[in-house]
């Protein structure tokens, strides 16, 4: 492929987009010709240094392409102020004649992904979860604050829910549910599942795996149909809070979009729709897939001198 370094005066930009979680990572190039190609790597580990692990993404790909790339755009999760370091990641790419990197939070992504540049909140709930609010000169995020002091309404939420529920039933102290059968399975020993589950480093993706057969037993089990409840009223919670703090929640027909696996789940969209439309009754709310990576391919796109300016650091550039 020819560099676009060595275009001058050609309107065509190959772009590399990348959507870095913790489960995994998505990749998809649009080189400058028209094709299109996706791969997918191993998820970012929180324990180690983030850019040079954005940096060997990049690498890897222009290494198995042997496409040069114009822009790199990057929606990374839980990326925080400190981490935010476009110019060391343009600078390490310099070598593959990469002139210009986007780097933003996953909840810019996903929220480009679900709404575009459009006003509203996005709701993005998968083994976390953040909220995402867009008004006319602000943006806000909502939780998205981990496991351990927020993520309410997360996959990892209503699995730690199910398990809560197992063991109040095995004591006593609760219901009876299906659930109980589906954790045995796992743990034939009930008395022995926290023991297993807290020296395990993978434990946050094991337990919000339960979210997926909480979804499916709602529909027969009551424990279970609680906890799917619940979490659909906490998911309408931030996207409501999103709003007011944009200054949508007096916009009737306000945008609320639902996205990631959580919402797979009948009773939890259903009573997610159900708490906005309380407040918000002739609201656009649509709950269902979503693909960030469509989001995070839009950075470069996005104009800067809107809401969206603020939350993406930008280096290089025509």
């Amino acid at each position: 492929m020819t560099s676009p370094a060595s275009t001058a005066g050609s309107a065509a930009r190959s772009a590399l987009a990348i959507d870095a979680g913790q489960t995994g990572i998505k990749v998809r190039l649009d080189d400058a010709d028209g094709s299109q190609r996706d791969f997918e790597f191993t998820g970012i580990r929180t324990d180690r240094p983030l850019i040079p692990q954005l940096a060997g993404v990049v690498v890897a790909v222009a290494e198995e392409t042997g496409s040069d790339v114009d822009v790199v755009s990057f929606g990374v999760s839980g990326l925080t102020p400190e981490q935010t370091r476009p110019e060391e990641l343009l600078s390490a790419l310099k070598p593959f004649r990469v002139r210009e990197v986007r780097l933003t939070h996953d909840s810019i992504g996903a929220y480009l992904g679900a709404l575009g540049a459009s006003r509203g909140a996005v709701v993005a709930s998968g083994t976390g979860v953040v909220t995402l609010g867009v008004g006319v000169t602000a943006v806000a995020r909502v939780d998205g604050w981990g496991y351990l002091i927020g993520d309410a309404g997360s996959g990892y939420s209503i699995g730690r829910a199910a398990l809560d529920a197992v063991m109040r039933a095995y004591d006593g102290r609760g219901a009876e549910t299906a659930l109980t059968a589906v954790v045995q399975r796992e743990f034939p020993e009930l008395e022995e599942a926290y023991i297993d589950l807290q020296s395990d480093d993978g434990r946050v993706r094991r337990i919000a795996a339960y979210a997926a057969v909480v979804g499916e037993l709602a529909a027969t089990d009551a424990v279970a149909a609680g906890i799917m409840t619940a979490a659909g009223h906490d998911l309408a919670l931030s996207a409501l809070t999103a709003l007011r703090r944009v200054g949508e929640d007096a916009n009737r027909t306000a945008s609320v979009r639902g996205i990631g696996g959580v919402f797979r789940s009948a009773e939890l969209a259903g009573a997610f729709a159900a708490s906005v439309r309380e407040v918000l009754p002739d609201a656009d709310i649509q709950t269902g897939s979503a693909h960030p990576l469509d989001g995070v391919a839009l950075l470069p796109s996005v104009s800067l001198d809107g809401p969206f300016g603020a939350h993406i650091a930008v280096a290089g550039g025509r």
